[in-house]
């Protein structure tokens, strides 16, 4: 009963701090002068991917515990999965939901070039780190560069966003009434008695590191109660490793995406989450290539687990790329990563009954 009141808890503050982050990543975006492309694909993105990059941090560099690499890399490969799949089809229900109060429905209104330059160096960065797992793995000089290829494949997107957008910056200005008040305008007093309207970049910062801190505090306290409850029910460690801990860490993502389709803002939902996949593709994977090396190996033991990262591959194709054919994106475009997501639940599910002949999966990984 403890534990599924520390879900219940946990996911309310997931929730809280999801709308607080919302609120105050798009002030800060205004008082930056940026775009709702970059807002949402690299402020919004980085800070709510911050829960799902800790756990592959600590599991490969801090944790000692047997098989730590291999639950380190199946979160790090989970991430983008989930993203591709699952979160996608939670943002098309969100629309389908609010489709009565939106201004074009089922249609989702996004700035098409956003989403292109996300899914383009999405695409490489993650081909490119996925790649590496098929060289040998002694052969450490391969993933050394790969990592530092990665690292400034990042940087350059993050450029781009930044320059492609600085000229909406005058635009931006004249949107702020567009905003909903800053959460924490209260605490800005001197803002407040001058201009309630305009609060200062110091008190929108407070905000969004406030939420991001009950983001990864309900975030940790949402997995441990997770744990808990499937050891309670018998359910296998590997299945938590490759499926429901990334959806326990992929929440925030959801949540934003939903908050910002029922406000009509289409670009900040799904860039919110492809800029996700482009971290996840890049920074992530930097650290499972340079200290999980030896795991980072597409062979024996780690079919499973690199299975995933070659379906989301495969799902942000099969929904985006008939999507751009179309010249639109809608609703029910988005559910097709449901469908991705359960076929992998119910294989990975398969194996570890030994549905599959006696196949056996162990410490996040797969063997025949």
């Amino acid at each position: 009963m403890t534990d599924v009141l520390i879900l219940l808890v946990s996911l309310v503050v997931i929730l809280f701090a999801a709308e607080l982050f919302t609120n105050g990543i798009e002030w800060m975006g205004r008082k930056l002068g940026l775009g709702e492309g970059a807002v949402g694909s690299v402020l919004a993105a980085v800070g709510t991917a911050l829960p799902e990059t800790l756990i592959p941090i600590i599991a490969i560099i801090f944790a000692t515990g047997e098989g730590a690499h291999a639950v380190g890399v199946g979160a790090i490969l989970g991430a983008p999965f989930m993203l591709s799949t699952l979160a996608m089809f939670v943002t098309g229900v969100g629309v389908l939901a609010f489709r009565a109060r939106r201004a074009t429905g089922t249609t989702l209104a996004v700035d098409t070039g956003v989403l292109s330059h996300d899914l383009r160096y999405f695409f490489i960065g993650y081909s490119l780190a996925i790649g590496a797992a098929f060289l040998p793995s002694d052969l450490l000089i391969g993933r050394w560069i790969v990592a530092v290829v990665l690292i400034g494949l990042y940087a350059w997107y993050v450029k781009g966003h930044l320059s492609g957008e600085a000229g909406e910056a005058g635009e931006a200005g004249e949107q702020s009434g567009d905003l909903a008040p800053l959460r924490m305008h209260r605490l800005d007093r001197n803002a407040h008695r001058l201009d309630p309207s305009d609060p200062r970049l110091r008190v929108i910062a407070l905000q969004v590191l406030a939420s991001i801190g009950l983001i990864i505090i309900g975030a940790v306290f949402f997995i441990d109660g997770v744990n808990s409850v499937a050891h309670a029910l018998g359910v296998s460690e590997v299945l938590l490793a490759l499926v429901i801990a990334p959806i326990a860490t992929e929440l925030p993502e959801k949540f934003n995406s939903i908050i910002w389709v029922r406000q009509n803002k289409d670009t900040l939902a799904l860039g919110n989450i492809t800029g996700a996949m482009v971290f996840q593709s890049a920074i992530p994977t930097v650290v499972g290539l340079v200290f999980a090396a030896d795991t980072w190996v597409v062979g024996q033991g780690s079919y499973v687990a690199f299975a995933s990262a070659a379906l989301a591959l495969i799902a942000t194709a099969v929904i985006f790329i008939p999507a751009r054919r179309r010249g639109g994106l809608d609703a029910k475009h988005l559910l097709v990563g449901g469908a991705f997501y359960l076929g992998y639940l119910l294989f990975v599910i398969g194996l570890i009954a030994g549905v599959y002949g006696g196949g056996t999966v162990s410490d996040g990984t797969a063997t025949a």
